[in-house]
């Protein structure tokens, strides 16, 4: 339950934070324009919070659904306007004028990616080195010549320093050259360089993750049956077990791996397991009897012992990075840039059929990616904004009628034909626009569900 809170609080905040600045791009710029401001609203339906400023009359509203948010303009189109303010009206500025109001939403969620990578920087962003623990065989990485222990540093000349750094880089600059050239330090510290053939794009935008596809997988610590930290409720620490304690053997059988402990435990709820454990080089013989709990309609067992992990093997493979505020600012651009450019890459394969519509996902995987990325710490959920500001951004540009986008390609066509495009094709356009976007949400839930339940 703790989980699905913090998931939904940081879902709200985060929609929250980038439709309003999305929506004060807009705001911003129609002033500027000398348009009439109606008014400003983050979310839909029920006004929770309202506001009118005494100077301006701009109504300022927080609504109950933090899903979206709009800017109302004076416009003819919706209401009657005094021959006074027809000159403040939307529909009666130049078409330029209004490219620009419609265009500043999406620029402003691209300025903020730059604002909140620049942020994350500076606060200081922590990740494992782009450490190879395991090349499987057969694959592209053991043809290329990547081998376990391999440490890239860079990737077509592009700095790498984190596995994160690695994964989105592979898969950008593959997408990009079909050949990407790494240079890495190997375990007896050689430095060398290799070239790997990524030409075949179906790999990284595909189904499966495009790392293991390759053949690579990230360093991680590994998962003996030594106990670590107890819960405070833990029912191994009540019964007499302590950090330390290793499971040799459980009902007479060996245990050789912490998920087969857990899978162990999990089928014994409320019933006594006789475990051999080691604890200081001696040898004893306990019975622990798990509590019964019960998850998704299923009651299994559970002890409250997390495994042990190696801190000081972690702590050799952390990474932060942290910068001052100008190069922040150049990392935030470029990151922002790199990001960008790989988005609309992946889109450009899903549109021609070459990547799969699974990679789609709606609000629920959102939630939960900002809640895991919440639990991290400052710095990774500063990272996730920018990547659902970037998204929110791109998906806004795209020339469908109903987004911002498809006003941007009518106000293009009005540039050209020095005529605005008739109402008949608008309003043809709104309803292919609402069909698109539908499609595209059921589309969208779809892969969420399937993801929650498989």
């Amino acid at each position: 339950m703790n989980g699905f809170l913090i998931s939904l609080a940081s879902f709200v905040v985060a929609i929250s934070v980038i439709v309003t600045i999305h929506e004060f791009g807009h705001y911003m710029v129609a002033r500027l324009c000398g348009v009439r401001v109606l008014r400003f609203s983050v979310g839909f339906g029920q006004a929770l919070f309202r506001y009118v400023s005494p100077k301006s009359g701009i109504e300022y509203v927080i609504a109950a659904i933090p899903l979206g948010g709009y800017v109302k303009m004076l416009d003819e189109r919706e209401q009657k306007v005094a021959d006074s303010e027809k000159h403040k009206a939307f529909n009666n500025q130049s078409v330029y004028a209004r490219f620009a109001i419609v265009a500043a939403g999406p620029v402003a969620n691209f300025v903020f990616a730059v604002f909140a990578y620049m942020m994350m920087y500076m606060v200081g962003m922590q990740g494992i080195k782009a450490e190879i623990s395991q090349v499987q065989e057969n694959t592209i990485a053991y043809h290329s010549g990547l081998q376990a222990g391999d440490v890239i540093f860079s990737i077509n000349d592009k700095p790498i320093s984190t596995w994160e750094d690695l994964s989105l880089t592979i898969i950008s600059e593959g997408l990009k050259t079909g050949i990407v050239k790494i240079e890495k330090t190997s375990a007896n510290g050689d430095v060398n360089e290799i070239t790997m053939d990524l030409s075949d794009s179906s790999m990284l935008v595909g189904d499966e993750n495009p790392i293991s596809k390759i053949g690579i997988s990230p360093w991680r610590p590994e998962l003996t049956t030594r106990f670590g930290k107890f819960s405070s409720d833990s029912a191994a620490h009540a019964q007499g077990f302590v950090e330390g304690d290793t499971v040799l053997a459980a009902n007479g059988q060996a245990v050789d791996s912490w998920m087969s402990w857990v899978d162990l435990v999990k089928s014994h709820p409320g019933r006594d397991i006789d475990v051999l454990i080691l604890r200081d080089q001696q040898r004893l013989s306990m019975t622990l009897r798990p509590k019964s709990i019960e998850v998704d309609g299923e009651v299994i067992g559970r002890i409250g012992v997390s495994p042990w992990i190696d801190r000081e093997a972690l702590k050799q493979r952390q990474v932060t990075i942290k910068q001052d505020f100008l190069a922040a600012f150049e990392h935030g651009m470029t990151k922002t840039y790199d990001m960008s450019v790989l988005t609309l890459k992946l889109l450009g394969k899903l549109i021609v059929g070459e990547a799969s519509t699974k990679n789609i996902s709606g609000p629920i995987s959102i939630a939960e990616f900002a809640g895991i990325s919440a639990q991290l710490g400052l710095a990774s959920f500063l990272s996730t904004l920018a990547i659902i500001s970037i998204s929110i951004g791109i998906l806004n540009l795209l020339p469908v009628p109903m987004l911002d986008g498809g006003h941007l390609m009518y106000y293009l066509i009005e540039m050209v034909k020095g005529s605005q495009v008739s109402e008949a094709i608008q309003i043809l356009g709104q309803k292919l626009g609402i069909i698109m976007l539908a499609g595209l949400m059921l589309l969208a839930f779809y892969n969420d569900f399937q993801r929650l339940f498989s």
